[in-house]
């Protein structure tokens, strides 16, 4: 920062006696720090190498802090109820108007100086500089308290700072014209946009969410102070099978469940938990401080976003980028609904396996002599089979690829097809493929174009398909 620097290097020293400002310019320039820091922040710009003015830190309660040995003597100022935006601080402090900084810097000079703060009462009238006596005298609500405690309580001013950046319009697009243009910039404002990657509504913050918030803030307060028209576009994710799950909880606790209260009823009750509970996370968003317009928040259940989503499904498909077939999901019987892969827990547990005969079929499709052995670990899925796989260089299977095999307790055959996904070593070293209820059998049945057939049904049972197999 050479032009900050260098404007905090010529920051004017006060003549009033008792001030070490006078001899102290590390102290000058820590205050000035302070300032630029604050500033910063709030997303105003400081005009490089221009006085700046380190003992008019004003608080946006309208309190100009005078910084003396020690102590800060406040002055009250007549100020507006919403202080505007100020796009260049010194320059309006060497026309000895009010600075609208951070209560933050002000609160950041007071503990460099190791002095005492003061406390954010009413605004009184009382202008120009004036001494704790004047000001208690003049504005009784308005005094220098007593020592500052021995560490910073960030709620006594996170909550005031944010709420005034907010009112005073500083996340909004709208600000840019607020700020002054650079010598020599011409034509419009450069625009920037950054959506954010909508966290679960039912969620609380992580360190993740803390790491990724605050390099979205930086980038939206870089911009900003460069003075492009700048949104930080917020919202939340309805985060289906969580919120599903939470409501489901609630029914439940009330002795009844989803299908008894109905879908309409249900979908009621969602939104209604949501707009009573699910509003955690945006508070903890807030409280970090990040600056995204709120005015626009979005929600992925909105009706505007789900009319969005459709219409963006529907040109796809028209372009040909998207196209619907068959697809391996994982299915909850409870839920009744597809679950996602990362919200997928697996654990290991000791199974058995089970070993059958897959009897080679003849040319008339009755059975011969000649079989091949199939352990298997799921056998309720051999009523779904769609092939048996062995290595294409396994000799013990080579003279039976592209011969048909009869499935156990079924009258009907399937081929024998060769593929290397198969492990010689482990099993037998063939492996019957079922498609639909595996997620490698499915890959192998796409390589060679075998039959689907459905064995589980939604609700966890066998399917009724299955006799006619």
């Amino acid at each position: 920062m050479p032009e900050t620097m260098a404007g905090c290097d010529r920051v004017p020293r006060r003549s009033s006696a008792g001030s070490h400002c006078q001899n102290d310019p590390n102290q000058r320039r820590r205050e000035c720090m302070a300032l630029v820091a604050a500033s910063a922040f709030s997303g105003h710009q400081l005009a490089g190498n221009r006085p700046c003015p380190a003992w008019q830190l004003v608080s946006h309660g309208g309190r100009r802090a005078s910084a003396t040995r020690g102590s800060l003597s406040a002055a009250a100022v007549e100020a507006s109820p919403s202080p505007q935006f100020s796009p260049s601080l010194s320059a309006r402090a060497q026309q000895s108007r009010v600075v609208p900084v951070l209560a933050a810097a002000a609160a950041a000079a007071t503990i460099l100086r190791g002095g005492r703060r003061v406390d954010r009462r009413p605004r009184c009238r009382v202008r120009g500089r004036a001494s704790p006596q004047e000001v208690a005298t003049a504005c009784p609500e308005s005094v220098v308290s007593g020592a500052m405690p021995g560490r910073y309580e960030p709620s006594a001013v996170e909550e005031d700072l944010y709420s005034w950046w907010e009112t005073s319009g500083f996340f909004k697009p709208e600000v840019a014209e607020k700020v002054p243009r650079s010598s020599g910039s011409t034509g419009e404002r450069s625009s920037y946009v950054l959506p954010m990657p909508p966290p679960n509504v039912t969620g609380r913050l992580h360190m993740g969410h803390a790491m990724f918030a605050s390099l979205e803030d930086v980038l939206t307060r870089f911009h900003r102070m460069r003075g492009d028209r700048t949104l930080w576009l917020p919202g939340t994710d309805h985060a289906g099978i969580a919120t599903q799950m939470l409501v489901e909880r609630q029914l439940v606790s009330e002795g009844t469940t989803r299908q008894k209260v109905g879908r309409d009823e249900f979908l009621r009750r969602v939104w209604e938990w949501k707009g009573e509970k699910g509003g955690a996370i945006v508070d903890q968003l807030r409280r970090l401080g990040a600056s995204a317009d709120w005015s626009r928040e979005q929600f992925t259940l909105n009706e505007q976003m789900s009319a969005s989503v459709v219409e963006a499904f529907c040109r796809m498909h028209e372009m040909g980028i998207i196209f619907r077939g068959k697809r391996m999901v994982n299915w909850s019987p409870v839920l009744q609904t597809a679950v996602s892969d990362l919200e997928v827990e697996y654990s290991e547990v000791a199974g058995h396996l089970y070993h059958f005969k897959y009897v080679v079929a003849g040319p008339d499709g009755k059975p011969e002599a000649e079989y091949i052995p199939v352990a298997t670990t799921r056998p309720e899925t051999i009523l779904g089979d769609s092939a048996v796989c062995v290595h294409p260089e396994d000799p013990r299977y080579q003279h039976l690829i592209g011969r048909l095999v009869l499935v156990p307790m079924q009258n009907r055959t399937i081929p024998v097809i060769a593929d290397a996904y198969v492990d010689r070593e482990f099993g037998t070293g063939a492996l019957k493929i079922t498609p639909a209820h595996d997620f490698n059998d499915f890959e192998i049945a796409q390589r060679h174009s075998l039959a689907f057939h459905t064995v589980i049904d939604f609700d966890g049972s066998i399917a009724p398909s299955v006799s006619q197999l």
